[in-house]
C-alpha cells in the first residue's frame, strides 16, 4: 500500500476515536417515517420536456428551420435561442439521433445567455443520443463539469479506510458489501430478477437452473424464498400455472402479494420473443396467467415489469422498434375498464442510444431505478441509476455509486419498502453466465431520501489555497455508508444526504491533520473549512492542548491529539517535529520560561514514548512570554491565545534548516 494512503488510513483511525465521544449523543436510531412522505422535496434540474416523443416519430418544419437560420445569420442570438428551443421541444424520437447537432447548438446558445444548467442538459442529450463522432462535445462537456465531477475513491482503497473504523463502535462499517445471498438461493446457473413483497419477507426471482427434455434445454422459471429471521429459506419453484413448459421470469408483485406481473417467453401465444403476463392469487392458488395484450406487448422482447407506488402504472423494458436505443424503458397505465393503455416511451432523459433495462419503481416514493450502459457516468458495463419524478418530469439519472456498481454489469435492482436493504444481480462477466443475487444494506447514494445537498471546500488557513485529500461521510444514526471521494482540484466536495440525520465529516490527507465536522442536517448546506497544511514555519495549534495552571503534566484530554501526532511521525520516518511552549505575560518571566520548556519537554517525551521514536527527531523549546501572538493582553481571551503549544512539522527537504533558532522560529 502506498505510504500516502497508509498515512490517511492511520489518521482516519485516530480521528475516529476523537469523534466517538463527540458523536455519542447522536446515536439514537430514528426509524424512517417513510409512509408519511409521498413526494420528495426536489427542485427541477433544468431537464426539458418533449411532449412529441410518443406522438410523432420525426418532427420537421422547413419554415421554422429557415427562421432559425436567418436569426443565426443576423447574429440575433436571443431570437435564435428562443426559436431553436421551441423547435427542439417538438422533437420526436428519431430527431434525437438525426438532429443531434441541434441539441449541441442549443446548448451553446443557452450557455451564451448565462443559462449554464440548461446548456449542460442539452449537451447531455447530445452525448446520450449521438450516432457519430462527438469527441469534441465530450471534451467540452467534461471541462464544464470538472467543478462538479464526483471523484470517487477506488473501492479497494475505500475498504481499506473502512477497516480502520471496524473497532470504533460509533461508526458502523459496511455490513457485507457484495454479500452473495448464498447457495440456498443462488445456483451454478444464472439467478437474477429479484422482487420483494411489501413486508420484505418473500423473495421471488428468476433462475435458469432447470433443464428440460433429453437435450437438456434451459427452462427459465420463477422461484420463491421466505425470510426466517436473518436467513432465507431454500428457493422453490412457483407452482403451475405460473411456471410452464415455456420460460418465465422477471416478476413483480402488488403490495398485498395477490397479483403478479411477469414475462413469459417463446410461448405459442406470445406476440413476440417475450410478453408480459399477469395472474391473481385467490383461494390458495394462482389463476391462469393472462397476456397484457398487443397494446402493451410488441413483436419484440418485452420484460422486467415494475409497478408505480399507486400500482396504476407499469414500467418495463423492451427492445421494440421505434425506441431510442437497443432497448428502452416503456410504460403503460391502467384504464378505467381495468385494461392497460398503449405502451409509451419514457423519453430521452432516461433512455439513450444504448440499452436501458430492469426498471424498479420504489414502493413509496417517485424514484425509478434502472440499469443502463448509455448514461454519462459509468463504472463498468451496465450500472444502476436512479431518477426522480419532479412536477411530472423525470430528472437527470444519477449513478448510485461504486458501493453497488462495479467493473462488471449490475441489473435488477430492488429495494425493500423501508429502504433498508437492496437486492440485485451482478456478474463479473459481460456474457452474464455467472449472474448471482446479492443483498446488503442500502448505501447512501442509493437511498431515495438522499436529496439534501451538502457542499463545501477546504482551503489552507494561511495561503487560502485549496487542499487535496479524501472526504468520508459517516452516518452516526444507523451506519448508512457514503462512498468516499477525493477533494476536487479547487478543494471542493459535495454529497446528497438524508435531512434530519446526524453525520460526521472526515477529511484526511498526508499534508494535514484530519479535519472533522459534525452535522445535523437541516436543509441544503454550504460550508467552508480551513486547516493548516504542513508548511515550513507555519505553526499548528490545537485548542485542546491546555495544561493545568503552573503545571506541566500531560492531561488525559490531550491523549487523542498527541497520539495522532505520534502515529503520523511513525508513518513518516523522514519528518521531524518542533514543539514550542508559550505562556501569557502574567507572573515571573523566568518561571514562565522554565514552565513552557517543561511543558514542551513533557509533550516531546510522550510522543517519543508513544511512537517509540528516535530522540533526535523532535526538538522542544520553551519561550515563556517572549513570543506573544497578542502584544497587548487586554482580555482573558488574549491571554489564552498567548498560552499555547505550537507544533511545526519539518519536511525532509527542510531538515537542513535550523529548527531551534533563526527567523520563523
Amino acid at each position: 500500500m502506498p505510504r500516502s494512503i497508509r498515512a490517511i488510513l492511520v489518521l482516519l483511525a485516530l480521528a475516529g476515536s476523537l469523534l466517538a465521544a463527540q458523536a455519542q449523543s447522536a446515536l439514537k436510531v430514528r426509524p424512517l417515517n417513510a409512509k408519511k412522505i409521498r413526494q420528495l422535496r426536489l427542485r427541477p434540474d433544468g431537464t426539458p420536456e418533449f411532449a412529441n416523443v410518443n406522438r410523432v416519430p420525426f418532427f420537421y418544419n422547413k419554415k421554422d428551420l429557415k427562421a432559425i437560420q436567418q436569426a443565426e445569420k443576423r447574429k440575433n442570438w436571443k431570437l435564435a435561442r428562443t426559436l431553436l428551443e421551441q423547435y427542439v421541444a417538438q422533437f420526436g424520437i428519431e430527431n434525437f439521433y438525426r438532429d443531434t447537432n441541434m441539441l449541441w447548438r442549443l446548448g451553446q446558445l443557452c450557455e451564451r445567455n448565462g443559462q449554464e444548467e440548461k446548456a449542460k442538459a442539452y449537451y447531455r442529450l447530445a452525448l446520450k443520443h449521438h450516432r457519430q463522432d462527438v469527441r469534441k462535445i465530450q471534451l467540452y462537456y467534461d471541462s464544464l463539469e470538472k467543478k462538479d465531477m464526483d471523484l470517487y475513491v477506488p473501492l479497494q482503497e475505500y475498504y481499506a479506510l473502512v477497516e480502520y473504523r471496524k473497532n470504533i463502535a460509533t461508526f458502523h462499517p459496511p455490513k457485507g458489501v457484495y454479500t452473495s445471498m448464498g447457495t440456498g438461493i443462488n445456483s451454478d446457473a444464472p439467478d437474477y430478477g429479484p422482487a420483494v413483497t411489501g413486508d420484505g419477507n418473500t423473495l421471488i426471482f428468476s433462475s435458469k437452473r432447470k433443464m428440460r427434455g433429453i437435450h437438456g434445454v434451459v427452462d427459465e422459471d420463477l422461484y420463491l424464498s421466505r425470510r426466517e429471521g436473518e436467513y432465507w429459506t431454500d428457493a422453490e419453484p412457483l407452482p403451475k400455472p405460473i411456471n410452464s413448459p415455456f420460460n418465465e421470469g422477471s416478476a413483480c408483485l402488488t403490495k398485498d402479494g395477490k397479483t403478479i406481473f411477469f414475462a413469459r417467453c417463446e410461448c405459442t401465444e406470445c406476440h413476440g420473443n417475450c410478453d408480459l403476463y399477469t395472474a391473481n392469487f385467490k383461494d390458495g392458488e394462482w389463476s391462469v396467467p393472462k397476456s397484457l395484450g398487443t397494446d402493451v406487448n410488441s413483436p419484440a422482447w418485452d420484460s422486467q415489469p415494475t409497478l408505480s407506488p399507486g400500482e396504476d402504472t407499469l414500467y418495463f423494458a423492451s427492445d421494440r422498434l421505434g425506441g431510442f436505443g437497443l432497448s428502452d424503458i416503456w410504460y403503460t397505465h391502467k384504464l378505467k375498464n381495468g385494461e392497460w393503455s398503449k405502451a409509451e416511451n419514457m423519453g430521452p432523459i432516461v433512455n439513450t442510444r444504448e440499452s436501458e433495462v430492469s426498471p424498479f419503481y420504489h414502493p413509496l416514493y417517485h424514484v425509478l431505478y434502472f440499469s443502463s450502459r448509455g448514461q454519462l457516468l459509468n463504472f463498468g458495463d451496465f450500472d444502476i441509476y436512479k431518477t426522480y419524478r419532479v412536477r411530472g418530469r423525470w430528472q437527470e439519472p444519477r449513478n448510485i455509486g461504486p458501493l453497488v456498481n462495479g467493473k462488471g454489469p449490475e441489473y435488477y435492482f430492488t429495494i425493500d419498502a423501508d429502504s433498508r436493504n437492496l437486492y440485485y444481480a451482478r456478474s463479473e462477466q459481460k456474457d452474464m453466465k455467472n449472474l448471482d443475487l446479492y443483498s446488503f444494506p442500502l448505501p447512501m447514494e442509493a437511498q431515495p431520501l438522499a436529496t439534501t445537498h451538502v457542499e463545501g471546500s477546504l482551503v489552507d488557513s494561511v495561503s487560502s489555497k485549496p487542499l487535496g485529500g479524501i472526504v468520508s461521510v459517516i452516518d452516526t444514526d444507523d451506519g448508512i455508508e457514503v462512498a468516499s471521494k477525493y477533494l476536487r482540484e479547487d478543494g471542493s466536495f459535495d454529497f446528497d444526504l438524508i435531512e434530519g440525520s446526524h453525520y460526521v465529516l472526515l477529511i484526511q490527507s498526508p499534508d494535514f491533520f484530519s479535519v472533522e465536522k459534525k452535522l445535523e442536517l437541516k436543509g441544503d448546506t454550504v460550508m467552508k473549512l480551513m486547516t493548516n497544511s504542513f508548511q515550513y514555519g507555519i505553526p499548528m495549534i490545537f485548542k485542546n492542548i491546555e495544561f493545568d495552571q503552573d503545571k506541566a503534566s500531560i492531561r488525559p484530554s490531550m491523549y487523542t491529539v498527541l497520539d495522532r501526532i505520534a502515529l503520523f511521525m511513525v508513518d513518516h520516518p523522514t519528518y521531524r517535529l518542533s514543539i514550542t511552549g508559550h505562556t501569557d505575560s502574567k507572573g515571573d518571566p523566568d518561571f514562565n520560561e522554565k514552565l513552557s520548556q517543561d511543558r514542551a519537554e513533557a509533550i516531546r517525551r510522550y510522543i517519543e514514548q508513544k511512537g517509540k521514536l528516535q530522540p533526535n527527531r523532535i526538538d522542544s523549546f520553551g519561550y515563556g512570554s517572549t513570543r506573544p501572538l497578542k502584544q497587548d493582553e487586554a482580555t482573558e481571551e488574549d491571554a489564552r491565545t498567548n498560552r499555547r503549544v505550537e507544533f511545526r512539522l519539518i519536511r525532509p527537504d527542510d531538515n537542513k534548516k535550523d529548527a531551534g533558532g533563526g527567523s520563523g522560529w
